[in-house]
Parts: C-alpha cells; sequence; structure tokens
C-alpha cells in the first residue's frame, strides 16, 4: 500500500518568509512538531522543527534563516513502511510528499501511518495473540498458515522482529492475531511442531 491515500492537502506548509512566530502558531494548530517550507513556485526547499524554531533568534525571523540540509522527503508512491522506516529513523512527526524534481505534494502525518498500520494489523478485530520465538532460519509464515489453519483458525495478521543474539545464535519473535479466542487447540499444534509458545493474549488476560 502506498502513502498516496494518507496524504494530507489541508495541512498548510511555510513559506521562507514566514515569522518563527507564525511558524511555531502553525505547528501547534497543527499538532506536529515539523512542517515543511515551500518556496512561490511549489518547490519543497526545507523541513523545521519546533527545536529549530525555539532556538531562532527571535519570534520575527524568517523561517528562511532556520533552513540548511536538504529537506527529508518521500515519493507519492511510496510503500507506507519505507515512510515509517523514514519518520522513525529521523524521528519525524510528519513527512513531506515531493515528486521526483521537487515539488511538494502534501504531507503525511505520523499518527496516520500508525492508525493505517493499526489496521492492517487487524487491531480493531477480536481474537487471541500468539507470540513466538524462532530461530530465523526455521522461520516460516506458510508453514505457520499451514500449522494454524488444521484447526479451520485463520491468521488475521502477522509480525516478526529480531530479539536477541546470543551465544545461541539469532531470535526472532513472530507474533500471530488469530480470527478466535479460544487457542488450546492451536497451541498444542505449535508446540507440537516445535515452535515455543512465549506469550498469549486474550481478551480478558495475558499468559506468559
Amino acid at each position: 500500500m502506498t502513502i498516496q491515500t494518507l496524504i494530507s492537502e489541508d495541512t498548510p506548509p511555510l513559506l521562507p518568509t514566514d515569522s518563527v512566530e507564525h511558524a511555531l502558531g502553525l505547528l501547534l494548530e497543527m499538532r506536529v512538531r515539523h512542517m515543511p517550507v515551500v518556496d512561490e513556485h511549489g518547490m519543497l526547499v526545507g523541513m523545521i522543527s519546533e527545536n529549530m524554531l525555539l532556538d531562532a533568534f527571535g519570534p520575527d525571523a524568517p523561517v528562511s534563516s532556520l533552513l540548511g540540509l536538504e529537506p527529508i522527503s518521500v515519493r507519492p508512491d511510496a510503500h507506507i513502511f519505507d515512510a515509517t522506516k523514514i519518520i522513525v529513523d529521523h524521528e519525524l512527526t510528519a513527512l513531506p510528499v515531493a515528486r521526483a524534481d521537487g515539488e511538494y505534494v502534501g504531507l503525511v502525518k505520523r499518527h496516520n501511518l500508525f492508525d493505517q498500520f493499526a489496521r492492517m494489523l487487524a487491531t480493531q478485530e477480536s481474537g487471541a495473540i500468539i507470540a513466538l520465538e524462532v530461530n530465523p532460519r526455521d522461520y516460516s509464515l506458510a508453514q505457520l498458515a499451514h500449522i494454524v489453519e488444521q484447526d479451520r483458525v485463520k491468521i488475521l495478521s502477522s509480525a516478526a522482529e529480531h530479539t536477541a543474539v546470543d551465544q545461541e545464535g539469532d531470535t526472532m519473535r513472530v507474533t500471530l492475531k488469530l480470527n478466535v479466542m479460544d487457542t488450546a487447540r492451536v497451541r498444542h499444534l505449535l508446540e507440537h511442531y516445535g515452535y515455543h509458545v512465549c506469550l498469549l493474549y486474550t481478551s480478558d488476560a495475558a499468559d506468559e
């Protein structure tokens, strides 16, 4: 999924001639700590943060006096995974979207991006969550799906992350969101096939 549908076109960018005071007010109004700066031709020329504005010489100083490095941005056809990585890596609350030639398109806000992730992970759907610890070399989503679906259970979403590196090697945690609450049979099948179930969440409690 691309970020095209998440672009906010109603959030006005800053102009190089805008004052620090105006910029701080806009950040407060839009509830973000970062804002793109766009010139009179609609080209993205920079990115301003709240900290930069607070460190400025005075409230009347122009935004242009704070611009430095090339702005961080993504293209409209960027996948939300790529956009999320940039936002997390640079600790941004908003990410400018620009075409290949630098033309400004709009803004993607951090909370909108993570709301989309929540929908993709089926967080609003009822069901149990099972977390497994596996060796990355043994990880196979196809195999996990085959095991789980033996009991007519469906995987609504899955996520995998590396959790540790020790003398025994790398460890991966795989989290599955299922469409049922009763996981006794599924847990038995997973353990039968050698998977270690480290966490089990239901609507009532979390077991370890």
